[in-house]
């Protein structure tokens, strides 16, 4: 797993890093990820995995108290943990300075759209190939309506795009992006969940599901819905509620191969629960109750192969999370043999079984 920026233990308003570090679970330890060529500091940014390189875009730096995206421009950089190096992203024909966006993998283009700038909400986005370092931006025709704290996911042949917000109304529509043709096609509403932001989604490999979030002022009606949309009948199908996690926003979602497990965020209720959701049943199991991880939001999670892994950074008193930070999955061992390293202050990181209860 490699982590990289986001905030630091300092003042909130002037927090963000530029480091990182790489999580072996089996081993159970870090090694620092290299600074040099590294991108500027930054927060809000998105990270993908390639399969050899994570690729770090985006994101905003603190400038008079506000988290600025054109600090920080239209930058990003490559980390191959191989030979632990950076190399920047080209900046020509890239998507303008923006944060709070999102970005999948293709298999060979990284697609970053929407998000927000400090002044406007962005409807626009880009598709970056590595191999040749060069961008291609996306046809706005057809694109949803400009968000941010919006959802995406790669289903194989196509990006979904779902959900989100401007900063005054929430949107339970989206589109399906097709980098082949350059097109888009809507979503159909009928049958969606409610409007929402700062949900999960996740792929099943034949669905995408949709669940938890918020809506309202400062986002503070929280849902424990939410649904599956199945993009080959264009239809939506809902998830129960019955047994379902307590309502909650800014959470955490992955797919295990055979469940959704839902844990931590924002939560009308104790935020140190969490679900498994089955989609054959319809049905939800609570994960442990045993309050081993602190309670957070803002946070990141990945799927290994066996285990969820909850990476966050939190104060010493309040375990409040401090946002920002991003993660992707390490699939190949570097060069040198792993060895032990203190991970940096502040951070928490837990690791979770659903097998295990």
């Amino acid at each position: 797993m490699i982590v990289w920026g986001g905030c630091g233990p300092l003042d909130e308003h002037n927090c963000q890093i530029a480091t990182g570090g790489r999580y072996n679970p089996m081993t159970d330890s870090w090694r620092s990820t290299s600074n040099v060529n590294a991108p500027a500091a930054r927060i809000n940014h998105t990270a993908v995995w390639t399969g050899s390189e994570m690729i770090v875009f985006g994101g905003c730096s603190f400038s008079n108290n506000v988290c600025r995206p054109e600090n920080v421009d239209s930058t990003g950089g490559r980390y191959n943990p191989s030979t632990n190096t950076w190399q920047a992203t080209s900046t020509a024909n890239a998507p303008g300075p923006r944060q709070d966006h999102i970005a999948v993998w293709s298999g060979t283009e990284m697609i970053v759209w929407g998000g927000q700038t400090t002044s406007s909400v962005l409807n626009d986005g880009g598709r970056y190939n590595p191999a040749n370092n060069t961008w291609v931006a996306t046809n706005p025709n057809g694109a949803p309506s400009a968000r941010y704290d919006h959802s995406a996911v790669w289903i194989g042949s196509r990006m979904i795009v779902w959900g989100g917000t401007n900063g005054r109304a929430y949107f339970n529509d989206g589109a399906r992006y097709d980098p082949s043709a350059d097109s888009w096609e809507a979503v159909a509403t009928a049958g969606a969940p409610v409007a929402r932001a700062a949900h999960t989604a996740v792929w099943s490999g034949t669905e995408m599901i949709v669940w938890g979030g918020c809506s309202g002022s400062l986002c503070t009606t929280k849902f424990n819905s939410g649904g599956r949309y199945n993009p080959t009948t264009n239809s939506w199908v809902p998830t129960s509620q019955a047994g379902a996690p307590v309502a909650r926003s800014h959470h955490v979602a992955v797919w295990t191969g055979s469940l959704m497990v839902v844990w931590g965020g924002a939560a009308n209720g104790d935020p140190f629960t969490g679900g498994r959701y089955e989609t054959g049943s319809d049905t939800w199991t609570p994960t442990n109750a045993n309050k081993t991880a602190s309670a957070r939001e803002f946070f990141t999670s990945i799927w290994t192969g066996t285990e969820m892994i909850v990476w966050a950074e939190t104060t010493a008193l309040s375990l409040k999370p401090i946002p920002g930070h991003v993660i992707t999955r390490l699939l190949t061992a570097g060069s040198q043999p792993p060895r032990r390293e203190r991970q940096p202050p502040g951070i928490c990181i837990q690791r979770f079984g659903p097998e295990v209860r």
